[in-house]
């Protein structure tokens, strides 16, 4: 593990075989934590690379209450990150067992073991198709799906324990991206070989956070003094519409930008026909209603209370993030290489 390691300061990360998990259980490492993972698979590769740089792996599930007991004892914090994201083959049961009754897991095991912080990973998504432009940390709630009503129920756990004392600070992200990530390597991939097709208008808000960008947030929350009992919304300093984005990946990857645009209608109707296909077979759908919300819901929010109560600055603008990413996408071979592009 690179940089010092302070035993004064050891870390438990829930969901470091992730996307975010895995920067940040990386990012607290080099900032000197003793980091520990709970992972499901020990041997499994991404559990494997994450050993490789110092971090100890302990076995168990988030939604397993023992496991957390067991992986929280000598922690003096924990980022709780793992959560079940968009994937339409799981039950609604699982979702709230991984999504809500793991909060309960965590602040259980921190009151267990005296753990000094704990920060807990919600979602903007909590706050649905937003009307408020930008909106903040008190806009209403008006979550849109199973993902979003899971999340709501587990930060509301959070909340609650904020409410009663306990050192627990809450942090929404906009949509998270950068190299690692694989979520918006569709989008990437339609722009570049130009089958990319706009359902409605386009002129959409949404808000996206470089990953680095989020592990900043997430470390302020678990050590600053005043998050403690807060909820911070984590994200760029600017929202975009998708119109904008797709033209800006288009530009990052030396394309010409899409112009054809479809009524959002009938592909919401096929997705909710595959959806029901689908699910009595136990697979993940194609293309599901919470993919396309995608084209039709509103994501635009201020990141100024991060700003003024623990000096959370963006580092990384879009176009660098996107950047970045495109390259890390070539450097796997998921997109063309930048000598086939010229």
């Amino acid at each position: 593990m690179a940089g010092r390691q302070d035993t004064a300061r050891r870390a438990l990360v829930t969901g470091a075989t992730g996307f975010t998990g895995g920067h940040l259980a990386r990012a607290l490492g080099e900032r000197g934590y003793a980091v520990r993972a709970l992972v499901r698979d020990l041997q499994a590769p991404k559990a494997q690379a994450l050993a490789a740089v110092g971090i100890e792996l302990v076995e168990g599930d988030v939604g397993d209450a023992p496991a957390m007991l067991r992986a929280a004892e000598g922690m003096t914090h924990i980022f709780h990150i793992a959560a079940v994201y968009r994937s339409a083959n799981h039950p609604e049961s699982y979702y709230f067992l991984i999504n809500r009754d793991s909060v309960t897991h965590v602040l259980a095991a921190a009151q267990a073991h005296g753990v000094e912080r704990v920060v807990h990973c919600s979602t903007c998504g909590v706050h649905g198709d937003v009307a408020e432009i930008p909106a903040n940390e008190n806009t209403a709630f008006k979550p849109g799906d199973v993902y979003q009503r899971s999340k709501l129920a587990g930060e509301e756990i959070a909340r609650q324990a904020m409410a009663e004392g306990a050192p627990v600070s809450v942090v929404r992200p906009t949509g998270i991206y950068g190299p690692g990530d694989d979520r918006f390597l569709k989008l990437f991939r339609t722009v570049e070989n130009g089958t990319f097709r706009m359902f409605g208008s386009g002129e959409i808000a949404y808000h996206l956070t470089y990953v680095d960008d989020m592990v900043q947030g997430l470390i302020l929350a678990g050590e600053h003094p005043a998050a403690i009992g807060e909820v911070f919304l984590i994200g760029d300093e600017h929202y975009t519409t998708l119109n904008a984005l797709v033209e800006k990946v288009a530009a990052t990857l030396g394309v010409k930008p899409p112009r054809w645009k479809l009524p959002v209608a009938p592909l919401m109707a096929a997705a909710t026909v595959c959806e029901f296909a689908c699910r009595p077979l136990g697979i993940d759908p194609p293309l599901h209603r919470r993919r396309v919300a995608f084209f039709t819901k509103a994501r635009a929010f201020s990141v100024d209370k991060a700003k003024t109560m623990l000096g959370f600055q963006p580092q990384v603008a879009l176009e660098q993030g996107l950047a970045r990413t495109a390259g890390w996408y070539r450097s796997m071979g998921y997109l063309k290489s930048t000598e086939a592009v010229q």
